[in-house]
This record gives structure tokens, C-alpha cells and sequence, in this order.
């Protein structure tokens, strides 16, 4: 346990994986029932990566996720009531139900939507970055993507700009070894992402994506780096999806990897290994885990009902949002 990160931020790591994992959860059991109206994208397994970058991140920091993004919307603020109601399609979604799981915004937030283009998110942080420099603010943007979306030109286009710009953005990559079903060995001759930032003069680290100690640590620092006006980071996370790419099942089950390989990551389990590091080093009592988990468990179910009670959207608002409306003739 690290001597330089305090209790409260500790127990903050905690709580916020544990609220991410919690709802999850609660997506898998409910989604069998067919009455979400949206694929999923879980992200259970890859908690502590969301956990760790977003305690070091203020309100005005921009946030840019891509399908996967349920937990780093949780992670930076977003309520979990407006996320479920998105995803059942109702009007109290954060896209008034027109938008679903991969399209989560809160501009309060500083989330101002999700793409679910593979690499689409990261020229946005990029356009955010440059905005907050040209304004004078000193607001970070963060994006995070996976190890397919490093195969795209964007993310080798946008590291270049960025570097050469010194823009404030952290660019994260949850490398979980799989773009949909194709391992990173066959799309990578080294698998060694964080290097690649080298090729652009921007500091590259990789660190144990399952372990939020280490990825607060790094992303501190380059958030720091970011806030400062000395440039953008890449940090390679690696970690893995417990789900498959899409839906509640797990990918063994058809095929598309080995049920092995999976078990093997599950015994790291960012929340339970932490978990017992908190309990071992005294951060945390057993008594105020179960306080905490019955605490997280409400909020879930009251987003729950929240969902339930919003309503559908009215016909009239189908194809409000779809082109600009405050123009001229």
C-alpha cells in the first residue's frame, strides 16, 4: 500500500470501482429481461483504470470515452439514474433515450459525449485541448480508447498534433489484449504501445491496469504535466474485459478465446485484490466495507427506479437533435 496517496483518496479509488463494478452488475442481470434498448459494452474487470484516472481530474476537465464508457462516465460524475433510464431508451436519459449505452454525454461534467467510432474520441480530446489552450484555461482532456483503436491513423495524427501543439491531453489506453475477438499479437509486431509515444517526443509509461494505486500515480503526474503547459502523456494500462465485446456473455463461451485465459485474470480482480490490500493495511475495516457496499447497492437500486419511473419519449422529439435549429434562413 502506497505511503504517498491519503486514506480518503484510497477509500475514494475504492468506492468508485466498486460503484462501477455494482452497476454492472446490475446491467447483467437485468439485460436477459430483452427490454434495454441498447447494446452493452461492460467493463467489468477494468475498474481500477477508470478509478485512478478520474480522481486525479476536476469538474471543467474534459472527458472523451468510446463504447466501452459506462465506467468512465461513473468514475468522473455522471449519475447512475440517467445512465440506466439512456439505456432503457426512457426521456430521463442523459440523451433523452436516443442515444444508448455508447452514447453517454454530461456537459455538466465535462463529458461532452462519447464516440463510438474505434479511435473517435481521441481527436476530440485533442479539439478540447487545443480549445482550453487558446481560451487560457487550464482544463485537461482525457481520453480513453483501447489497444484496436492504436491500429487507427487518428491515434498516430492526434499524438503528433498534440506533441507538436503541447496540448494539455492525457491519452490512456486500456489495452485489454483484444480489439472485438482479435488478440493484440496478431495486430501488433510488439505489443509495446506506450513506446510508440517515443516517436512523437511525448513520455510514455505502462502500467498494471488492475492495479488503481499505480494508475493514479501515473496519471497524476501526467495530468499534472497536462495542467502545467508542458504537453500531452500516453499511458498503456494493461488490464482485461471479463465480458465480451458486446452483451453480458463471456467470449469463451463462443469461442472466441480461451475460458483459461480469462480465469487466469479474474484471480487479479482490480476490486477484490484491492480490496484486501485496504482490509490488510488498516485503511479500511470490514465493518465499513459492508457500509459502504450496502450504500453503493441503494444508489444502484434507486437508479433503477429512476429508469422505471421516467417516461417514454414523446414522437414529437424523434428527430429533434438531428440537424442544427438556431440558424438563419
Amino acid at each position: 500500500m502506497s505511503n504517498k496517496i491519503p486514506k480518503e483518496t484510497l477509500v475514494g479509488l475504492y468506492e468508485t470501482m466498486l460503484r462501477i463494478r455494482m452497476f454492472e452488475e446490475k446491467v447483467v442481470e437485468l439485460y436477459p429481461a430483452q427490454e434495454m434498448k441498447t447494446p452493452v459494452h461492460l467493463y467489468i474487470g477494468q475498474e481500477a483504470i477508470a478509478a485512478g484516472v478520474c480522481l486525479n481530474l476536476v469538474k471543467d476537465d474534459y472527458l472523451l470515452s468510446n463504447h466501452r464508457g459506462h465506467g468512465h462516465c461513473i468514475a468522473k460524475g455522471t449519475d447512475m439514474g440517467v445512465m440506466m433510464a439512456e439505456f432503457y431508451g426512457k426521456a430521463g436519459g442523459c440523451s433523452g433515450g436516443k442515444g444508448g449505452s455508447m452514447h453517454l454525454v454530461d456537459p455538466e461534467n465535462s463529458i461532452p459525449g462519447n464516440s463510438a467510432i474505434v479511435g473517435g474520441g481521441i481527436p476530440m480530446a485533442v479539439g478540447a485541448a487545443l480549445a482550453s489552450q487558446i481560451k487560457g484555461l487550464k482544463s485537461v482532456a482525457v481520453t480513453f480508447f483501447g489497444d484496436g483503436a492504436v491500429d487507427e491513423g487518428v491515434f498516430h495524427e492526434s499524438m503528433s498534433f498534440a506533441s507538436l501543439k503541447k496540448l494539455p491531453v492525457v491519452f490512456v489506453c486500456e489495452n485489454n489484449l483484444y480489439a472485438t475477438n482479435s488478440h493484440i499479437t496478431a495486430r501488433h509486431p510488439t505489443g509495446d504501445i506506450a513506446g510508440s509515444a517515443g516517436a512523437y517526443g511525448v513520455p510514455g509509461v505502462c502500467v498494471d491496469g488492475n492495479d488503481p494505486e499505480a494508475v493514479y500515480e501515473c496519471s497524476k503526474e501526467a495530468v499534472e504535466r497536462a495542467r502545467k503547459g508542458t504537453g500531452p502523456s500516453l499511458i498503456e494500462a494493461r488490464t482485461y474485459r471479463w465480458k465480451g465485446h458486446v452483451g453480458p456473455d463471456a467470449d469463451f463461451e463462443k469461442g472466441c478465446r480461451p475460458e483459461e485465459e480469462l480465469r487466469e485474470w479474474m484471480e487479479k480482480c482490480p476490486v477484490k485484490r484491492f480490496r484486501e490490500r485496504l482490509l490488510t493495511s488498516g485503511v479500511m475495516s470490514a465493518e465499513e466495507m459492508d457500509g459502504l457496499r450496502s450504500a453503493v447497492a441503494e444508489e444502484v437500486d434507486k437508479a433503477v427506479s429512476f429508469s422505471d419511473k421516467s417516461p417514454w419519449p414523446d414522437t414529437a422529439e424523434l428527430t429533434r437533435g438531428l440537424y442544427y435549429e438556431g440558424g438563419g434562413k
